[in-house]
């Protein structure tokens, strides 16, 4: 077992660390925080990104049966409150549990 000494030199470490990856972006680019192509970036990256995902949670899936129902569903929920609510939190939580009760309640095509 590691001496307490050694777990917490590791845990200052990681918390360096993670500071430091939060708060270099911010004092390095301060003077070019108004550049458009980073106005760009921060308005079309996020939604690519969450395309790019779907696209990775449909990679594998045999679409010939009903073994997709589940994830199919799921995604129409995250895309139901999303657009009723415009809350990326509420969306999150309500298809991760949309999912997850179809998964434990053995929904059919599973």
């Amino acid at each position: 077992m590691e001496s307490i000494s050694y777990l917490i030199a590791v845990t200052l470490v990681m918390a360096v660390a993670t500071f430091l990856t939060r708060v270099l972006p911010f004092a390095l680019l301060y003077k070019v925080a108004d550049h458009p192509l980073l106005g760009y970036l921060g308005r079309y990256l996020p939604p690519v990104l969450m395309v790019l995902l779907v696209l990775y949670t449909f990679k594998n899936e045999d679409f010939s049966g009903s073994g997709f129902l589940p994830e199919l569903l799921a995604l129409a929920c995250v895309s139901l409150l999303h657009l009723s609510f415009r809350s990326p939190l509420l969306s999150i939580l309500g298809g991760t549990g949309c999912y997850m009760y179809m998964v434990q309640a053995g929904v059919p095509g599973l």
